[in-house]
């Protein structure tokens, strides 16, 4: 490893970074020979990354970056700073947009040489979605503070642990009938470890990509009903898969304990894919690889037989 890379033996700290993108980054600036201090309101969630690191590598805090003083605190002596927080519950204007202007005014005032915020493609202020509209305010928040933070939106990510496409992977093992929501809204997922090193890629040279916003998505745009095909055709299943009206899939997500909320639904039904009116992944030196890449393998445990299922074909 190089000794100039800004990366190596740094205090990285990381809030919110006890989550499913956050673990993947963690790898990889440990790989990288940084000191990474995971601040969190349940750090405890990230103590799997224990193993990976060296003797005093990895540091773990409880924050809640609601708090001015607890941002302060887990920012003391960080050299690159990284915000990952978000949620779709609670008051998201004040834990998503209010708490990432907390982390930029830490970092700063810590004398932190870089930042990136981590956003979402379809951050908008004026989004019928509340999570739409604290992502903008993050932006807004962590750009005023910080001028030459870098802002990453991606697009929905997908991973062998993720919850969305095991989740449906699991719904259709089940059912031989499902309702499919949003059909024809478009999806260009981006895998999990490609967002990282684009996460990575931006912290390390702040000056190139330093108060910037990039849009990041994977290298192909599907629709819903095909995520859902692929992955039926990856387990060896021909469910029946039922184009659901929007009036119908509304009412299902109003509906209490359901597996989506009225902001999902509202980011769902409008797509997931970068607009292309800011920089991506070239930019940021990143190749993309697609789902198809993985999916088979990954549909092995849902398959009638498992691995032993002979009958299930190849999907591309």
């Amino acid at each position: 490893m190089a000794k100039t890379d800004i990366i190596e033996g740094k205090l990285v700290v990381m809030t919110g970074g006890s989550g499913f993108l956050g673990s993947r980054i963690a790898q990889a600036l440990l790989e990288r020979g940084a000191r990474l201090r995971i601040a969190s309101r349940n750090p405890e969630r990230a103590f799997t990354l224990k193993p990976l690191a060296d003797l005093g590598q990895l540091q773990f805090a409880r924050c809640d970056i609601r708090n001015e003083r607890d941002v302060a605190a887990v920012m003391q002596g960080a050299d690159l700073v990284i915000n990952l927080v978000g949620g779709f519950k609670g008051d998201l204007v004040e834990l998503i947009g209010e708490g990432a202007g907390n982390v930029a005014r830490a970092a700063k005032d810590a004398g932190a040489a870089a930042m990136v915020h981590i956003s979402a493609i379809g951050a908008d202020a004026e989004s019928d979605a509340e999570y739409a509209r604290a992502k903008a305010l993050s932006e807004n928040e962590v750009l005023a503070a910080f001028p030459k933070a870098s802002i990453i939106r991606p697009s929905m990510l997908f991973g062998d642990d993720d919850q969305f496409i095991n989740m449906l992977a699991g719904l259709i093992s089940t059912f031989p009938a499902l309702p499919v929501f949003a059909p024809q809204s478009p999806l260009q997922m981006l895998w999990v470890d490609d967002a990282a090193d684009a996460v990575i890629a931006a912290l390390a040279n702040p000056a190139k990509h330093g108060g910037k916003i990039f849009e990041i998505g994977g290298p192909e745009a599907i629709t819903m009903l095909d995520l859902h095909r692929r992955i039926a055709k990856a387990q060896g299943r021909d469910p029946l898969l039922i184009e659901t009206p929007d009036f119908a899939s509304a009412i299902f997500a109003a509906l209490p304990l359901t597996p989506m909320g009225r902001d999902q639904w509202i980011l769902l039904k409008a797509g997931n894919v970068p607009s292309g009116d800011y920089p991506g992944l070239k930019q940021l030196g990143i190749e993309p690889k697609p789902l198809g890449l993985f999916l088979d393998r990954w549909m092995v445990q849902y398959r009638k037989y498992g691995r032993f299922n002979s009958e299930a074909k190849t999907s591309h």
